[in-house]
């Protein structure tokens, strides 16, 4: 089966952004994506009456988004090769090994997670998944109630579920994500870590030592208070898709709702941002 690869690179670069490309291009028949910091390319079966400019031309932009792509053709060939020619195994602080189910050839580490990430987002590639990683694995998490929010692939709830948590909700609002998650909580034999399709609004009545939010600045702040609110005294939050120049918003929100700044960390120009209950 030969694809069609559309590679886009967006200006400014956005988790949001992408995420509503994404979806508009999904409705025009592309099957698989995959995002990295400048972008994200999608693959489509190859045929005569597919234009990738007027897919270009269909997409609505946010404001102040400006977009630039190439169109690569794919032939007949090994559709895993070219998988494995984009997603290369991932290893965070020498401990941590994210790979997909193909890849044969990788490190021994104390956590290893086999995340297939289809068409959902987190595979350790992204800066704020890498620091996510980082910090769920600095922090001791054993017998810890965890929630993923905005769970993507499932690995950071994996990974929770790895290093001792007690229980691991995942939850996300994409039914894609969510049945990927589904999928790679079973291909790493976690049994503690239940995954729900929906919003903020699943997390009425329950209430967690750790959570950990990958998600944008707009959707933080409109759900910051639900995570105060589910939120256990003395627990922690652990915020990210957020750039350098959001920090401040997003510190000053969380400190009017009470929460205690505790660090910020960075990665090329995207933060991660943990408050205390």
């Amino acid at each position: 089966m030969s694809y069609t690869e559309l590679v886009i690179s967006v200006t400014p670069p956005s988790e949001e952004t992408n995420s509503i490309l994404i979806a508009q291009l999904s409705e025009l028949g592309f099957e698989s994506f995959m995002e990295d910091d400048k972008g994200f390319r999608a693959y489509i079966k190859s045929n005569k009456d597919f234009s990738a400019a007027q897919a270009i031309d269909s997409l609505f932009l946010p404001e102040g988004v400006s977009i630039n792509f190439e169109v690569n053709s794919i032939a007949d060939k090994n559709w895993n090769e070219v998988w494995e020619s984009n997603f290369e195994p991932i290893l965070v602080d020498n401990k941590c090994l994210v790979r997909a189910s193909f890849h044969t050839n990788f490190p021994k580490t104390d956590y290893e997670i086999i995340i297939d990430p289809k068409m959902s987002f987190g595979t350790g590639h992204h800066q704020t998944t890498h620091l996510m990683i980082n910090a769920i694995l600095n922090n001791d998490v054993a017998g810890l109630t965890v929630l993923d929010m905005g769970c993507g692939t499932g690995v950071l709830a994996i990974l929770a579920e790895m290093k001792g948590a007690a229980n691991v909700v995942a939850i996300d609002n994409d039914e894609w994500a969510y049945r990927n998650s589904l999928e790679n909580v079973t291909e790493n034999r976690c049994t503690k870590t239940e995954v729900l399709l929906g919003d903020a609004a699943l997390l009425a009545g329950k209430y967690f030592d750790l959570i950990i939010a990958n998600i944008n600045l707009n959707i933080l702040l409109n759900d910051l208070s639900t995570y105060k609110s589910s939120l256990n005294v003395n627990g922690k939050l652990f915020m990210s898709g957020i750039l350098r120049s959001d920090v401040n918003t997003l510190i000053q929100a969380s400190e009017k709702l009470g929460l205690k700044h505790q660090e910020t960390f960075y990665r090329d120009d995207w933060a991660m941002v943990s408050f205390s209950n």
